[in-house]
């Protein structure tokens, strides 16, 4: 069930972003007077597709590969690479024979749509969620492999990355991997620690999925109504600290333990006010005791509608800002960044496990953003290089040549896959390890 959750949700937000992406380039050519001849949610290779119809002159459709989707422009050089249409004579229909900056528009209006969107849904979630982060100051790590062997110890409070103050839990690790941190100083027990940080583990910073997962401490809420230790003398503010004589210092330490007691009733030990009781609970058929956890203080604000417009704007620009970050990390190979490229297995395991309209809403803004940014690269084959061909024929005058074009996709097309199979490669190895 929850493979089909991810992957529902993987379908889903990628059909969106496509749609929402080529539409922007649909809209602009049929602005501009220029035939769209094709409109395509994923690939309709060999002439084959789930569906097709017809509609003011355009064929739109369902292809049976899913990987992206296009807008076939007529008169124009693209991923098609339809040479026979560029042999004949330009029409007035035809992108070719339009003028530069309505050329460019059309190019630039897929990444155009991915950031209104994006900002359009950011102002959406402030408006109904509002802005909600968990305070970095007070609480605790709990570190996997990775931040083990870098010298991080669960129960740490990160106090700075160098000379930075880290405010958002939820954003240690990206702040880590995007500064180039090069010293963290963490509170450990009483004393205060330097941690120096391996700009060569960057790279699998990036790619680890929970470096620094918040560090719960076992305090209980409350007990489910009707669950298995309802009657159990368990209160509000209880810390347990022991299941049958075992520490369980955090909620995550109990996991693993619960698990081997599963259809039991075990021994619980119990910090109440100066007191530490032994009281019994049972433990269900999945290894949990039914209760509620206190957890760390969250920061929320609040939003009416006016406010979420400027706060969708701050958040759509830091997001913008934080995947530049990112490039510039994979633009360095010495960081290793180049191994947390994923394809859309690594996107599906960034959906939650069931349906969470907040969580999928920020994954789509955000993928929306990567979207936008990747497109904007200036790489043949990418809007970002048709923009890039442009933006030197206004400047310059001069109008690339056919075969330069022609040539230039190739090159593109070699890249683009290049990247692919350097995504599906690392997702692989990632599932084998």
């Amino acid at each position: 069930m929850v493979i089909f959750i991810k992957t529902l949700q993987v379908i889903l937000a990628l059909s969106v972003l496509i749609i929402i992406h080529e539409f922007g380039h649909f809209l602009w050519a049929r602005a501009f007077g220029i035939r769209v001849e094709k409109f395509y949610l994923f690939f309709d290779l060999g002439g084959k597709a789930l569906a097709r119809w017809h509609w003011g002159g355009t064929e739109f459709g369902i292809g049976w590969l899913p990987f992206g989707g296009y807008c076939k422009i007529a008169g124009m050089i693209d991923e098609s690479l339809d040479l026979e249409q560029m042999k004949q004579e330009p029409q007035p229909w035809e992108f070719r024979t339009k003028p530069a900056w309505q050329r460019l528009l059309v190019m630039a209006g897929g990444v155009i749509n991915n950031f209104i969107f994006a900002i359009l849904t950011y102002i959406a979630i402030m408006a109904i969620w509002g802005e909600s982060y968990i305070e970095n100051r007070g609480n605790q790590i709990y570190v996997d492999e990775l931040a083990y062997e870098m010298g991080f110890r669960t129960g740490d409070e990160i106090l700075r990355f160098d000379d930075y103050v880290p405010e958002n839990f939820g954003m240690l690790q990206a702040d880590l991997a995007r500064r180039g941190v090069h010293k963290a100083t963490v509170l450990r027990g009483t004393d205060t620690l330097d941690i120096y940080i391996d700009q060569a583990r960057i790279g699998d910073v990036l790619s680890d999925p929970m470096m620094f997962d918040l560090a719960v401490p076992f305090v209980i809420d409350s007990v489910m109504a009707n669950g298995l230790n309802a009657q159990a003398d368990l209160l509000r503010g209880d810390r347990i600290v022991a299941f049958d004589g075992r520490s369980v210092r955090y909620v995550q330490d109990s996991r693993a333990l619960l698990a081997e007691y599963r259809s039991q009733e075990i021994d619980a030990s119990v910090v109440r006010g100066a007191d530490t009781l032994g009281l019994p609970v049972r433990v269900d058929s999945t290894g949990r005791i039914g209760v509620y956890m206190q957890m760390p203080g969250v920061k929320t604000r609040h939003y009416n509608l006016l406010e979420a417009i400027p706060a969708g704007w701050r958040e759509a620009g830091a997001s913008i800002g934080g995947y530049l970050d990112d490039l510039r990390l994979l633009a360095r190979p010495s960081t290793g960044a180049y191994k947390s490229v994923g394809s859309f297995i690594a996107i599906g395991q960034v959906f939650p496990d069931t349906w969470d309209w907040f969580r999928f809403l920020n994954i789509l803004a955000l993928l929306s953003i990567m979207l936008g940014v990747m497109n904007l690269l200036p790489i043949p084959g990418l809007d970002g290089g048709h923009i890039l061909f442009t933006l030197y024929e206004i400047v310059s005058g001069r109008k690339p040549g056919q075969k330069f074009l022609v040539v230039a996709q190739l090159i593109g097309m070699v890249l683009i896959f290049a990247l692919m199979f350097l995504a599906f490669g690392n997702d692989i190895a990632r599932l084998i390890h």
